[in-house]
Order: C-alpha cells, then structure tokens, then sequence
C-alpha cells in the first residue's frame, strides 16, 4: 500500500543541496511511495497542505491564482486577503475555507506515514529543534517520524532528551534500517535531483552532479566530525553508474561537486580519476545541457513526481510568456487559462501534456542551448600530506577548479607550500581552501598562512582563494545554540575584527598583495593594529583612515605598559559604554573611540 512521505529540511541558508533526502526520496519512490519534499516555513507547509485540500473539494480553478491570498487567510485568520477575491466574501466557498482555517488554528495539519528531517550543523541547533518538534504535527498516528545527518549523529543524546525522538546515527549504510523487508542500501542509493523542483530555496551549488568516490578518512583529527560520521574509511565508491542513472532521468549535468574528505588516500586514486574522465570532465572538458523543458516533459509523461514537473512546466510557461512578443503574450495567456495552466495548484497532467504542442515549439525557439565548460570539485579539499608528483600529475588530468588543499595548521606550512607548488607544476592553477582558526592556534599563524597564499600567488602566478574559518566545538552543551566559542589564544575582540575585515571581503582572500596588505596588514605589527583597531574604523576604513583612525592611533600609541594591559583586557571583552570608565583620562579618551562601533554597524 502507497505510503504518504514528507522530508524536510529545516530553513537555514546552506549551499548544498540535502544528499541524505535526495536518496531516501528514491528510496521512498522506488517503494511506489507518494514523495513531497519541503523547506522553508513548516506554518506556510501547513497553511499550503490545507489549501490543496480546499482546492481539491470546491473544484473551482480559477481560484488557483488566488492561493497565496487563501494561504494567508488560513495562515494568519485575517480577511483582508479574501476582500480581494471577487465574490469570495460571504460565499459558500467562503464558509468552507473557514474549516480549514480552523483546523489550521487546531494544528490538525494533512497527516503523512513518515515524516523524515534531516539536520546540519549544531549551530543551526534551535531551529533544528523547533523544526522537528513542529514536524511531529504531519505525522499520523500509526507514522513514524525519523531524523538524522550531521547535528543529529554528532548530538544524538542531546536531541532525544530535547525531541523525544531517537535520531538515526551515521549512515544508512545497511539493508532494513527503515523498513525490515528493504535489501537496498539507502546510502548507495542514486539521489532524486526532482526534488529540488518542489521549493522556491535555490541551492548556490547547482547544476551539479553530488556524489563521493571515498567515503570518510584515516586521519583523526580532533577538530574534524568525520571520524564519528564516516568512521571506516571506503576507499573506492563507483561513479559511473551515478552518473548514467542521473542523466537518463534528470539530464546530464554541468559540473561534478565530489563531497569526499580524502580522496588523496585511496589506494584506487588513478582509477577514481580514470572513471571521473570517462564520465565527461577530464581536462578541457565541456558539454550542452539537455533542454530543461524536454526533462519536465519526459518525466512528467513518465508520471516520475509529477508533482514537481508540474511546478517546474508552469514555471516554463512564465519564462516563455516573459519572451513572447507583447502581441503573443496574450494568446499565450488565453490558451494557458483555457487548460487551467496558469498556476501550478490547479494544473492537471492530462492539460500538460495535450499543451506541449504549443509550449514546445515556443520554448524551442527562445531558449538556446549552449555548450558550456565542465569543472569537478573535490569539494571538501584534499590532504596536502599526501601529495607527490605521481597523483599531482594524474590529478591534472581532469578539469579540477579549483583544487582545494587543507591548510589547518601554521605548522605544516612546509608540506603545504611544496604541495601547491606541485600543482602549479602539472598547471593546476585555480587553488582554494580553508583556514582554521580560533583552535589551537594563535592570531598570527592566521595571518602568516594567508599571506603565505598571497606570496606563492605571486611567485607561481596561480590563483588561491582562502576562506578563514572560525573553529567552533560541534558537541559542546555550552556552544550548541550559538557561535560564541573562544579559543584559548584568541579573544572577542579579535574574533570581530578578523570577521570585520572578512565582511568586507565576502569571506574571502584571493590573490593581489596590495589588497591583501590593506585589508589585514603589511606585515605582522600592522595585523596587530587591526586586531585592536575600534570595529567602525575596520568596517569603515577609508572612511576614518586619514582622521579618526589616526586619531585613535596616535593616542593608542602613546599609552605606557601598563595602561596598554589595562586598554586590552576591557577591549578583548568587545563590550563598550560608559561604564568602561577607568578613571585613567588618556586611557579612558581611547576608549571612547571603540563606543562608535555600534553607531556605523
């Protein structure tokens, strides 16, 4: 027997899309299973789900424009959005709505078999909590409602203490996990890219094939959540197969994004690269997209998620109308209301498909298809350790940018620039990686190791962006609802400036030593300035540089040691107003510059 499914992703901002959904919505699928994949607002869900369920008893499509204003009454209990629906007030449909509004204020929400959430990281802890706490409302009474992911593996305790719910740990890497007479592992599962059609979130990762050829890593890092999410290193996932499942159903895709944490340390390193050429990106590669409208068609017509590829073909019909000259728009528009084809809610496969002779023809000729570069991303960088010539080498073969290779700590600065310039050797020259700090480290190792990017920018002409990542304790109760950690070298206060600067960088260093050298400092001394420097004067530096900055900084300089001890310890806190008062009149006039920060934030 069918089963009702919903899988939700909670509504944080995240770059990729939910693997551990995509595969679970196959799995689901194959099981003849009734899909729905959601993220956002669960109250919106709820107020959506009723209004399908409206739609569906009054049988009346031309209110399917009228959705967002009948979600909103449901949603909110205001009528001002009904007084704009011409002779809704006071109807029968009316008075029909005003159940399903008060189901909605009842929480007696559509009812799904399984319900499953996935969660990411612990400091999106809160919300997580909240969403699944609010999931369990979907669920029937005879359902079940699973989680897992990163945050809920990672926390599992913590989570059953604040939901009730015993989340999945790890990998669904074995038969029967969720349904005792299942032979498929979900984990090896092809993902479900129709999904993504179902919402209105747009992953910035797209257009992409998400896939591992390794799962997990032999180091043991103690910052890295690895060792406890993938513990046993595979040192060989096929690829090939992904791909084809991928493109026969969802067409082919421009880039590979591989979520590996290691692929360095594979054993079957050449045949990892051997397969990734023959699935389309070996070096220079490229590729023409498959019509967007011809795979929403042909799925559709398959009945594979016909809800999403009706979503997906009304949005097409949007785009094509917004092409048409204004003399077609309107017979365009006729013809799409004639079929009951201008909203999604109220659209029927039947009318689709019976419209494809028109619609074809007219996104065919408006929409070009162009061929287009093809990258591969190893997404989550490779270990410089691991480096040499032979798989540098091998690794040139494919079209790789950018090459991302850890550099955690200021200590392996050696390894790490001997394994950049290998890359740069075998014309690799799109690099990009992270940086760790507020861990062990100390503020100047941070700095050092960017400019140690910029130099070798310069030196090899090659291109590395770094991002500075702030460390933070994933499974500390103290750091589970924010991101306030402090490492034992660092302070509040240089914490802000660094992310000051970052701001203004967009999370980024790239290449230029010039604008490296403005925004953090020429050299280790000015780094330090900056460290100090009153956050509106970071923010706002040309701004303030030739006046209030200087200013500041000729006061600064002035104060002896001991006043200094004094200035930083009140300045490490990033806590200032008049009650920072020392009594100390030059050290107090300093002070007094660090109270602008919150006036330009």
């Amino acid at each position: 027997m069918s089963r009702k499914i919903l899988l939700i992703e909670p509504n944080y901002r995240n770059k990729y899309p939910p693997m551990g959904l995509m595969k679970l919505a196959t799995y689901y699928r194959r099981r003849g299973d009734d899909v729905r994949f959601f993220k956002g607002d669960l109250k919106v869900l709820a107020a959506q789900l009723l209004c399908e369920e409206f739609l569906v008893e009054v049988n009346d499509p031309k209110l399917g424009k009228q959705v967002p204003k009948l979600v909103e009454h449901v949603k909110t209990g205001k009528f001002a959005p009904l007084d704009a629906i011409q002779n809704f007030r006071n109807s029968a449909q009316e008075s029909l709505l005003k159940e399903y509004r008060i189901r909605y204020r009842d929480k007696q929400f559509p009812q799904f078999d399984v319900v499953g959430v996935t969660t990411l990281f612990t400091f999106y802890w809160r919300q997580t909590i909240d969403t699944i706490n609010y999931a369990k409302m979907f669920c029937s009474e005879s359902g079940r409602i699973i989680v897992g992911g990163i945050a809920a593996s990672i926390l599992r305790e913590r989570m059953l203490q604040e939901t009730g719910i015993d989340p999945i740990y790890g990998l669904l890497n074995k038969p029967g996990i969720l349904d005792d007479d299942s032979t498929d592992i979900i984990d090896e599962l092809p993902l479900d890219y129709s999904i993504l059609e179902e919402i209105d979130y747009t992953y910035p990762a797209n257009a992409a094939y998400l896939a591992y050829m390794t799962r997990g890593c032999p180091r043991k890092c103690a910052f890295c959540a690895v060792p406890r999410l993938e513990p046993e290193y595979k040192d060989y996932v096929g690829l090939k197969e992904q791909i084809q499942k991928a493109s026969e159903r969802f067409g082919p895709q421009k880039d590979l994004l591989l979520m590996d944490n290691n692929v360095f340390a594979s054993k079957h390193f050449n045949k990892i690269i051997d397969e990734i050429k023959e699935c389309g990106f070996e070096r220079g590669a490229t590729y023409t997209p498959e019509s967007e409208y011809d795979i929403a068609m042909r799925n559709l017509r398959d009945g594979f998620n016909v809800r999403a590829y009706t979503r997906k073909l009304i949005r097409l019909y949007d785009l094509i109308s917004d092409r048409l000259p204004e003399s077609e728009q309107a017979d365009f528009y006729l013809k799409r209301e004639e079929r009951n084809l201008l909203y999604t809610e109220v659209a029927h496969m039947d009318a689709i498909i019976e419209f494809d002779s028109i619609a074809r023809p007219l996104y065919q000729k408006y929409f070009k298809r162009l061929k287009r570069m093809r990258i591969i991303d190893f997404n989550q960088g490779v270990d410089a350790r691991l480096v040499n010539d032979m798989k540098m080498e091998k690794l040139a073969e494919i079209n790789i940018r950018p090459l991302r290779i850890a550099f955690d700590h200021y200590s392996m600065k050696d390894t790490y620039i001997d394994a950049i310039r290998t890359a740069a050797k075998y014309g690799i020259n799109d690099l990009s990686n992270y940086l760790l700090y507020n861990y062990e480290d100390e503020p100047d190792d941070l700095y050092y190791r960017m400019k140690i990017n910029v130099d070798l920018c310069d030196e090899l002409g090659v291109k590395i962006y770094s991002f500075p990542m702030k460390y933070h304790p994933i499974d500390d109760p103290n750091y589970f609802y924010n991101r306030e950690y402090i490492g034992k070298h660092w302070n509040r206060k240089f914490i802000r400036s660094v992310q000051a600067v970052l701001n203004a960088t967009k999370g980024k260093i790239g290449r230029g030593k010039s604008y490296f050298e403005e925004a953090f400092g020429k050299d280790i001394d000015e780094f330090h300035k900056i460290l100090w420097m009153p956050e509106a004067f970071i923010i706002h530096r040309f701004k303030y540089k030739d006046n209030l900055t200087a200013e500041w900084w000729d006061k600064y300089i002035r104060l002896d040691t001991v006043q200094l001890e004094k200035l930083h310890k009140i300045v490490a806190t990033n806590l200032f107003d008049e009650s920072t008062a020392t009594g100390d009149p030059d050290l107090d006039e300093v002070l007094t510059y660090y109270q602008t920060r919150r006036e330009h934030k």
